[in-house]
Protein backbone atom coordinates (compact mmCIF):
# COMPACT_ATOMS: atom_id res chain seq x y z
CA UNK A 1 0.00 0.00 0.00
CA UNK A 2 1.27 3.68 -0.91
CA UNK A 3 0.07 6.70 1.68
CA UNK A 4 -0.08 10.09 0.15
CA UNK A 5 1.42 13.05 1.48
CA UNK A 6 3.57 15.76 0.65
CA UNK A 7 7.10 15.63 0.25
CA UNK A 8 9.44 18.31 1.18
CA UNK A 9 11.95 19.65 -2.21
CA UNK A 10 14.93 21.30 -0.44
CA UNK A 11 18.40 21.11 -0.24
CA UNK A 12 18.77 19.56 -3.92
CA UNK A 13 20.77 22.59 -4.54
CA UNK A 14 21.86 21.52 -8.36
CA UNK A 15 20.13 22.73 -11.37
CA UNK A 16 18.48 19.27 -13.34
CA UNK A 17 19.23 18.12 -16.51
CA UNK A 18 18.14 15.86 -19.07
CA UNK A 19 19.35 12.75 -20.28
CA UNK A 20 18.23 12.23 -24.13
CA UNK A 21 16.27 9.37 -25.13
CA UNK A 22 14.27 8.48 -27.89
CA UNK A 23 10.39 9.13 -27.62
CA UNK A 24 8.94 7.58 -30.54
CA UNK A 25 6.95 4.10 -29.47
CA UNK A 26 9.60 0.94 -29.96
CA UNK A 27 6.98 -1.25 -30.66
CA UNK A 28 3.37 -1.94 -29.22
CA UNK A 29 3.16 -1.54 -25.59
CA UNK A 30 6.80 -0.52 -25.43
CA UNK A 31 8.20 2.70 -25.08
CA UNK A 32 11.25 4.83 -24.76
CA UNK A 33 11.28 7.55 -21.98
CA UNK A 34 13.54 10.72 -21.74
CA UNK A 35 14.26 10.93 -17.86
CA UNK A 36 15.46 13.86 -16.49
CA UNK A 37 17.39 13.42 -12.94
CA UNK A 38 18.40 16.14 -10.39
CA UNK A 39 21.67 15.59 -8.32
CA UNK A 40 20.86 15.34 -4.28
CA UNK A 41 24.48 15.77 -3.44
CA UNK A 42 23.73 15.56 0.14
CA UNK A 43 21.40 13.01 2.26
CA UNK A 44 21.03 15.79 4.96
CA UNK A 45 20.07 19.33 3.45
CA UNK A 46 22.45 22.11 4.53
CA UNK A 47 25.11 19.10 5.85
CA UNK A 48 26.67 18.43 2.94
CA UNK A 49 29.85 17.25 5.10
CA UNK A 50 27.81 14.35 6.57
CA UNK A 51 27.90 11.42 4.81
CA UNK A 52 27.55 8.37 7.52
CA UNK A 53 24.19 7.52 8.57
CA UNK A 54 24.20 4.84 10.95
CA UNK A 55 25.73 1.74 9.50
CA UNK A 56 25.60 3.20 5.58
CA UNK A 57 27.56 5.61 4.12
CA UNK A 58 25.31 7.77 1.43
CA UNK A 59 27.22 7.80 -2.11
CA UNK A 60 24.50 10.11 -4.16
CA UNK A 61 21.23 10.48 -5.18
CA UNK A 62 18.84 11.41 -7.64
CA UNK A 63 15.46 12.87 -7.84
CA UNK A 64 13.81 11.73 -11.47
CA UNK A 65 11.22 12.38 -13.66
CA UNK A 66 10.17 11.17 -16.77
CA UNK A 67 8.19 11.78 -20.08
CA UNK A 68 5.91 9.51 -19.96
CA UNK A 69 3.04 9.42 -17.93
CA UNK A 70 3.57 5.75 -16.72
CA UNK A 71 6.63 6.96 -15.21
CA UNK A 72 6.66 7.07 -11.39
CA UNK A 73 5.10 4.47 -8.75
CA UNK A 74 7.77 2.49 -8.60
CA UNK A 75 7.46 -0.42 -5.80
CA UNK A 76 10.13 -3.11 -7.13
CA UNK A 77 13.81 -2.61 -7.45
CA UNK A 78 16.35 -5.02 -9.67
CA UNK A 79 19.93 -3.89 -9.95
CA UNK A 80 22.38 -6.24 -11.78
CA UNK A 81 25.83 -7.86 -10.39
CA UNK A 82 27.88 -5.18 -11.80
CA UNK A 83 25.55 -2.14 -11.12
CA UNK A 84 25.29 -0.81 -14.63
CA UNK A 85 21.38 -1.67 -15.19
CA UNK A 86 18.22 -1.55 -13.10
CA UNK A 87 14.92 -2.79 -13.60
CA UNK A 88 11.97 -1.17 -11.85
CA UNK A 89 8.41 -2.07 -11.58
CA UNK A 90 5.53 0.85 -10.84
CA UNK A 91 2.71 -0.29 -8.76
CA UNK A 92 0.13 -0.51 -11.34
CA UNK A 93 2.19 -3.24 -13.69
CA UNK A 94 4.67 -1.75 -15.89
CA UNK A 95 8.44 -2.59 -16.18
CA UNK A 96 10.89 0.17 -16.69
CA UNK A 97 14.57 -0.63 -17.64
CA UNK A 98 17.68 1.66 -17.95
CA UNK A 99 21.59 1.87 -17.80
CA UNK A 100 23.01 3.28 -15.23
CA UNK A 101 25.18 6.32 -16.10
CA UNK A 102 27.48 7.74 -13.49
CA UNK A 103 29.93 10.99 -13.30
CA UNK A 104 33.15 11.43 -10.99
CA UNK A 105 31.85 7.99 -9.37
CA UNK A 106 28.44 9.52 -8.51
CA UNK A 107 24.97 8.54 -9.97
CA UNK A 108 24.12 11.04 -12.45
CA UNK A 109 20.87 9.79 -14.19
CA UNK A 110 19.24 6.99 -16.18
CA UNK A 111 19.83 5.94 -19.73
CA UNK A 112 18.53 4.27 -22.39
CA UNK A 113 14.94 3.99 -20.69
CA UNK A 114 12.10 1.88 -21.51
CA UNK A 115 8.73 1.33 -20.02
CA UNK A 116 6.80 -1.84 -20.98
CA UNK A 117 3.86 -3.26 -19.72
CA UNK A 118 4.07 -6.88 -17.72
CA UNK A 119 1.95 -9.57 -19.44
CA UNK A 120 -0.21 -11.80 -18.00
CA UNK A 121 0.14 -16.06 -19.02
CA UNK A 122 -2.13 -15.22 -22.65
CA UNK A 123 0.11 -11.77 -23.24
CA UNK A 124 -3.06 -9.49 -21.84
CA UNK A 125 -1.10 -6.29 -19.85
CA UNK A 126 -1.26 -7.01 -15.98
CA UNK A 127 -2.80 -3.67 -15.97
CA UNK A 128 -5.82 -4.54 -17.20
CA UNK A 129 -6.55 -8.09 -15.24
CA UNK A 130 -7.06 -8.67 -11.58
CA UNK A 131 -3.26 -9.16 -11.22
CA UNK A 132 -3.00 -4.86 -11.48
CA UNK A 133 -1.22 -4.27 -8.44
CA UNK A 134 2.39 -5.12 -8.33
CA UNK A 135 4.12 -4.32 -5.36
CA UNK A 136 7.31 -6.30 -5.18
CA UNK A 137 10.81 -7.69 -7.47
CA UNK A 138 13.13 -9.91 -7.46
CA UNK A 139 15.58 -11.44 -10.43
CA UNK A 140 17.62 -14.31 -9.88
CA UNK A 141 19.55 -16.33 -12.29
CA UNK A 142 17.51 -15.10 -15.32
CA UNK A 143 14.09 -15.23 -13.72
CA UNK A 144 11.85 -12.29 -12.53
CA UNK A 145 9.27 -13.00 -9.71
CA UNK A 146 7.08 -10.16 -9.27
CA UNK A 147 4.41 -10.12 -5.86
CA UNK A 148 0.78 -8.93 -6.39
CA UNK A 149 -0.50 -7.49 -3.50
CA UNK A 150 -4.50 -7.59 -3.22
CA UNK A 151 -4.87 -11.01 -4.94
CA UNK A 152 -1.62 -12.30 -3.14
CA UNK A 153 -0.30 -14.13 -5.73
CA UNK A 154 3.50 -14.44 -7.07
CA UNK A 155 4.44 -14.73 -10.71
CA UNK A 156 7.43 -15.58 -12.25
CA UNK A 157 8.87 -14.43 -15.94
CA UNK A 158 11.86 -16.20 -18.13
CA UNK A 159 13.54 -12.44 -18.09
CA UNK A 160 16.51 -13.64 -18.76
CA UNK A 161 14.97 -14.95 -22.98
CA UNK A 162 12.55 -12.84 -22.95
CA UNK A 163 13.11 -9.67 -21.21
CA UNK A 164 9.78 -7.83 -20.53
CA UNK A 165 8.30 -9.55 -23.24
CA UNK A 166 8.23 -12.60 -20.52
CA UNK A 167 4.75 -13.88 -19.35
CA UNK A 168 3.62 -14.33 -16.10
CA UNK A 169 3.38 -17.50 -14.87
CA UNK A 170 1.64 -18.59 -11.00
CA UNK A 171 3.95 -19.68 -8.68
CA UNK A 172 1.86 -22.01 -5.97
CA UNK A 173 1.59 -20.16 -2.52
CA UNK A 174 0.42 -21.52 0.87
CA UNK A 175 -3.41 -21.27 1.44
CA UNK A 176 -2.53 -19.14 4.01
CA UNK A 177 -0.90 -15.83 1.99
CA UNK A 178 -4.38 -15.69 0.45
CA UNK A 179 -5.84 -14.77 4.13
CA UNK A 180 -3.36 -11.27 3.90
CA UNK A 181 -5.65 -8.08 4.53
CA UNK A 182 -6.36 -7.66 1.16
CA UNK A 183 -4.21 -4.06 0.56
CA UNK A 184 -1.56 -5.73 3.07
CA UNK A 185 -0.11 -8.05 0.85
CA UNK A 186 3.43 -9.14 -0.56
CA UNK A 187 5.42 -6.09 -0.40
CA UNK A 188 8.81 -7.37 0.03
CA UNK A 189 10.29 -10.76 -1.95
CA UNK A 190 13.49 -12.08 -2.37
CA UNK A 191 15.20 -15.40 -3.20
CA UNK A 192 17.69 -16.85 -0.61
CA UNK A 193 20.70 -16.82 -1.90
CA UNK A 194 23.85 -20.08 -2.42
CA UNK A 195 25.06 -21.20 0.58
CA UNK A 196 21.94 -20.72 2.50
CA UNK A 197 20.30 -23.99 3.98
CA UNK A 198 17.04 -23.16 2.23
CA UNK A 199 18.89 -21.91 -0.83
CA UNK A 200 16.59 -20.88 -3.85
CA UNK A 201 13.27 -20.50 -1.95
CA UNK A 202 11.62 -17.17 -2.26
CA UNK A 203 10.98 -15.36 0.79
CA UNK A 204 7.75 -13.21 0.52
CA UNK A 205 6.87 -10.77 2.97
CA UNK A 206 3.65 -9.25 4.07
CA UNK A 207 3.59 -5.34 4.49
CA UNK A 208 1.31 -5.79 7.72
CA UNK A 209 -0.72 -8.62 8.42
CA UNK A 210 -1.98 -8.00 11.67
CA UNK A 211 -2.85 -4.92 14.13
CA UNK A 212 -0.34 -1.84 14.88
CA UNK A 213 3.08 -3.43 15.84
CA UNK A 214 1.80 -7.24 15.86
CA UNK A 215 4.73 -9.35 14.14
CA UNK A 216 3.73 -9.42 10.22
CA UNK A 217 3.84 -12.99 8.54
CA UNK A 218 6.31 -14.16 6.09
CA UNK A 219 6.69 -16.91 3.60
CA UNK A 220 9.07 -19.51 2.86
CA UNK A 221 7.62 -21.08 -0.72
CA UNK A 222 9.25 -23.85 -2.44
CA UNK A 223 12.76 -25.26 -1.37
CA UNK A 224 13.22 -27.99 1.06
CA UNK A 225 11.26 -26.54 3.95
CA UNK A 226 8.17 -24.11 2.65
CA UNK A 227 6.08 -22.23 5.56
CA UNK A 228 5.35 -19.28 7.37
CA UNK A 229 7.49 -16.97 9.76
CA UNK A 230 6.56 -13.99 11.80
CA UNK A 231 8.72 -10.49 11.43
CA UNK A 232 8.63 -8.34 14.45
CA UNK A 233 7.12 -4.78 13.96
CA UNK A 234 7.29 -1.98 16.05
CA UNK A 235 7.23 2.24 16.00
CA UNK A 236 4.64 2.11 13.09
CA UNK A 237 7.05 0.90 10.64
CA UNK A 238 5.63 -1.56 7.55
CA UNK A 239 7.75 -3.92 5.49
CA UNK A 240 8.00 -2.36 1.97
CA UNK A 241 11.01 -4.17 0.36
CA UNK A 242 13.73 -6.41 1.25
CA UNK A 243 17.20 -7.71 -0.29
CA UNK A 244 19.79 -10.48 0.66
CA UNK A 245 23.50 -10.08 1.82
CA UNK A 246 25.92 -11.90 -0.24
CA UNK A 247 26.83 -14.06 2.78
CA UNK A 248 23.13 -14.71 3.58
CA UNK A 249 21.75 -12.47 5.77
CA UNK A 250 18.42 -10.12 5.04
CA UNK A 251 17.98 -6.38 4.99
CA UNK A 252 14.33 -5.09 5.39
CA UNK A 253 13.40 -1.81 3.90
CA UNK A 254 10.18 -0.39 6.36
CA UNK A 255 8.36 2.75 6.10
CA UNK A 256 6.38 5.05 8.70
CA UNK A 257 3.59 7.59 7.21
CA UNK A 258 1.55 10.19 9.84
CA UNK A 259 -0.68 12.52 8.29
CA UNK A 260 0.70 15.74 10.54
CA UNK A 261 4.39 14.34 10.59
CA UNK A 262 5.23 12.90 7.41
CA UNK A 263 6.77 9.95 6.57
CA UNK A 264 10.35 7.62 7.93
CA UNK A 265 12.19 5.00 6.76
CA UNK A 266 14.71 2.72 7.95
CA UNK A 267 16.53 -0.47 7.22
CA UNK A 268 16.92 -3.65 9.36
CA UNK A 269 19.53 -6.37 8.96
CA UNK A 270 18.11 -9.63 9.99
CA UNK A 271 20.68 -12.88 10.22
CA UNK A 272 20.53 -15.00 7.28
CA UNK A 273 21.05 -18.08 9.42
CA UNK A 274 17.58 -17.15 11.74
CA UNK A 275 15.24 -17.29 8.40
CA UNK A 276 13.77 -20.92 8.64
CA UNK A 277 9.61 -22.13 9.08
CA UNK A 278 8.24 -21.27 12.28
CA UNK A 279 10.99 -18.38 13.30
CA UNK A 280 10.26 -14.52 14.61
CA UNK A 281 12.62 -12.45 12.83
CA UNK A 282 14.04 -9.39 14.10
CA UNK A 283 17.72 -7.41 14.08
CA UNK A 284 19.37 -4.10 14.50
CA UNK A 285 18.85 -0.97 12.60
CA UNK A 286 21.13 0.43 10.15
CA UNK A 287 20.12 3.66 8.49
CA UNK A 288 16.50 5.26 10.23
CA UNK A 289 15.73 8.69 8.42
CA UNK A 290 12.52 10.61 8.11
CA UNK A 291 11.74 13.96 6.49
CA UNK A 292 15.12 15.52 7.84
CA UNK A 293 16.67 13.77 5.59
CA UNK A 294 16.02 13.02 1.58
CA UNK A 295 13.70 10.56 1.57
CA UNK A 296 10.27 10.24 0.23
CA UNK A 297 7.96 7.16 -0.26
CA UNK A 298 10.73 4.20 -0.27
CA UNK A 299 9.28 1.23 -1.11
CA UNK A 300 12.00 -0.40 -3.68
CA UNK A 301 15.19 -2.17 -2.45
CA UNK A 302 18.50 -3.71 -4.45
CA UNK A 303 22.11 -4.97 -3.32
CA UNK A 304 25.08 -5.27 -5.34
CA UNK A 305 28.73 -5.59 -5.30
CA UNK A 306 31.11 -3.13 -6.33
CA UNK A 307 35.39 -3.77 -5.96
CA UNK A 308 34.37 -5.60 -2.53
CA UNK A 309 31.86 -2.92 -1.32
CA UNK A 310 27.91 -3.64 -0.63
CA UNK A 311 26.14 -1.14 -2.54
CA UNK A 312 22.52 -0.39 -1.88
CA UNK A 313 20.25 1.28 -3.96
CA UNK A 314 17.05 2.32 -3.12
CA UNK A 315 14.17 3.44 -5.22
CA UNK A 316 10.38 5.68 -3.80
CA UNK A 317 7.09 5.44 -5.20
CA UNK A 318 5.42 8.75 -5.80
CA UNK A 319 1.59 7.19 -6.16
CA UNK A 320 2.34 9.08 -9.62
CA UNK A 321 1.90 12.44 -7.94
CA UNK A 322 4.37 15.04 -9.22
CA UNK A 323 3.51 17.69 -6.97
CA UNK A 324 3.07 15.84 -3.40
CA UNK A 325 5.78 13.42 -3.94
CA UNK A 326 8.95 12.92 -5.70
CA UNK A 327 10.89 9.77 -7.57
CA UNK A 328 14.16 10.03 -5.62
CA UNK A 329 17.00 7.32 -5.89
CA UNK A 330 19.46 7.04 -3.78
CA UNK A 331 22.86 4.88 -3.30
CA UNK A 332 24.63 3.87 -0.28
CA UNK A 333 27.21 1.85 1.15
CA UNK A 334 26.94 -0.79 4.12
CA UNK A 335 29.74 0.23 6.10
CA UNK A 336 32.07 -2.82 6.48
Amino acid sequence: MSPSRRSVLAGLGAAAFSLPARAQSLEPGRVSVSISARPIASFEPGNATKTRFGQLTFRGGLQLSGSHPRFGGFSGLWRSPDGERIVAITDNGFWLTARVARKLGKLAGLEEAELAPILGASGKPLHRSRYFDTESLAIQGGTAFIGVERTHDILRFDFARHGVEARAQLVPVLPAAKRLPSNRGFEALGVLPAGHPLAGALIAISERSGREDEPTTGFILGGRQPGTLQVVRRDGYDITDLAFLPGGDMLLLERWYKPLRGVGMRIRRIAGGAIRPGAKLDGPILIEADLGQEIDNMEGMAVHQESGRTIITLISDDNFSTFLQRTVLLEFELVP
